[in-house]
């Protein structure tokens, strides 16, 4: 990837250097050779006005010889033309021989009075000349130079230009080669990184440091993984939630399904059997229907529990905060479910939190999560036993200010494995014992999400064998004050 990009970027700016050379070769060539022409017109401009002003005559009078030196003294060839077009003296051949000149354009504008020039082959040479003619008394006077030796000269400057521009040429190259590796090697990275990020690798990254183009592109490319990796981390935590909740779903389903289908089919039963003449059976009739009494029962145990925790979960339920004396509600549910354990002659035993201390909670969801605790401690301590409730101030883990309630029994305890699914739903750590005492496997769910809705935390610590301690926090009552000053 990286070569084929300095390959094309190298080709690229030889193309260009290469058309910027000749185009500048041509222009300068062109300027070089007219500036020249120009300059050597001006010096034979010059010669002519020169010799014009030494002699009147132009020389005319001088013998053939002495004429000839002058013309090798002078670097050029020197015609002196009569007002008829007569050619009187020549420095590089012999006049007589010469045609008349008055139709010649440079003579014939010297002749008029005026300065003329032209270039031509010479009829008498036989080669290009470059003519200057000024007027002179006698007629005119003509300075001419061999074209063959301006393109000489202008060949060489040529030669010296192109020579001069391909020294230049080679160090932009060198040059332009560098930065063409150097470029071609960041885009080549930058293409690579793009290629990743195509194939879902979000977590690579440029960190290219600069304010050149490609650095600011880079830092774009960064901030574009960066974001798409959240985009897909956060898909992929919803895939996965949804994923648990489809579970749940089907869990919640067979669960229902499994916790419907006993009682139902007991119901079914002794009713069949009833309606089969049982019904006049005495000895059996009342027995048949306090069965279908305990299961419409627990029937309905199961509806209330699913419809209480569906509220709770989708916040159905108002919740009417306000600050209570903890000892208060701890008191009221204990007394409602004091003549349970009587019944099981469990000593029931209340810590009281000190200093009257307050709560700021929905009196309802507290009600719910502590008589559920404290239901579950009753039907799983043994006769004789003891369940202990006590609240005590304590510190959040953000530093604000809570009440903890604690429920504990002299139960079988809960088994290690089993802890950290004890507040799903339908979870029982002894599934047949679970339902001889009636449970729904619905309790500890519904305390886990009132006293979530209430602010709070809810935790177990049990080891089998030992009793089981749970424990859920509610805000103190000094969050009703924080609350409405945020408000």
């Amino acid at each position: 990837m990286t070569a084929r990009i300095f390959a094309k970027l190298l080709v690229g700016v030889l193309c260009v250097l290469v058309i910027t050379l000749v185009a500048l070769e041509t222009l300068v060539t062109r300027r070089t050779e007219t500036s020249y022409m120009a300059q050597r017109e001006r010096d034979l401009l010059e010669k002519a006005r020169l010799l014009a002003e030494l002699s009147p005559t132009g020389f005319s009078e001088l013998p053939h010889g002495r004429f000839q030196e002058l013309g090798r003294q002078a670097g050029a060839r020197i015609t002196v033309i009569a007002h008829d077009g007569t050619v009187l003296a020549d420095s590089d051949a012999d006049p007589e021989q010469m045609e008349n000149h008055a139709g010649r354009p440079e003579v014939a504008a010297a002749l008029r009075g005026e300065v003329g020039s032209s270039r031509r082959v010479s009829p008498t040479m036989g080669i290009m000349f470059y003519y200057v003619a000024v007027p002179i008394p006698a007629g005119a006077l003509r300075v001419a130079v061999p074209l063959a030796d301006l393109e000489s000269e202008v060949a060489a400057m040529r030669k010296e230009t192109l020579l001069s521009m391909v020294y230049a040429f080679i160090p932009a190259m060198l040059v332009a080669a560098f930065l063409a590796r150097w470029f071609s090697s960041r885009l080549g990275r930058i293409i690579e990184f793009a290629g990743h990020l195509a194939d879902g690798g979000f977590r690579q990254r440029l960190n290219w440091k600069g304010r050149d183009e490609l650095a600011l592109l880079a830092s774009k490319l960064d901030e574009t993984a960066a974001k798409l990796e959240q985009s897909f981390d956060q898909l992929a935590r919803e895939h996965a939630e949804l994923e648990r909740m489809e579970q749940v779903r089907k869990d919640f389903v067979i669960n229902v399904s499994h916790e419907l289908r006993t009682p139902l089919a007991s119901i079914q039963g002794y009713t069949e059997t009833l309606l089969d003449g049982a019904i006049n059976d005495p000895e059996h009739n009342l027995q048949f229907l306090q069965i279908i009494r305990a299961n419409a029962e627990r029937l309905t145990n199961l509806a209330n529990d699913l419809l209480t925790l569906s509220r709770i979960e989708l916040k159905l339920q108002a919740l009417q905060p306000a600050v209570w004396n903890v000892n208060q509600l701890v008191n009221r549910c204990v007394e409602t479910l004091k003549p349970l354990a009587d019944r099981k002659r469990i000593t029931l035993e209340v810590r009281p939190a000190p200093g009257g201390a307050t709560i700021y909670c929905d009196a309802e969801g507290f009600h719910q999560a502590l008589s559920n605790l404290l239901d579950n401690a009753i039907k799983f301590t043994p006769q004789g036993g003891w369940v202990r409730v006590s609240a005590s101030p304590t510190r959040g883990r953000e530093g604000g200010g809570f009440v903890e309630v604690t429920v504990e029994d002299s139960g079988p305890g809960i088994p290690e494995q089993d802890l950290p699914r004890l507040f799903e739903r339908f979870y029982r750590v002894d599934k047949a014992r679970s339902r001889e005492l009636g449970g729904t496997g619905l309790g500890l769910a519904i305390v886990k999400h009132a006293v979530k809705a209430m602010g709070g935390t809810v935790r177990v610590e049990s080891a089998y064998g030992e009793g089981a301690r749970f424990s859920f926090t509610v805000p103190a009552g000094d969050a009703a004050t924080e609350t409405a000053a945020a408000g």
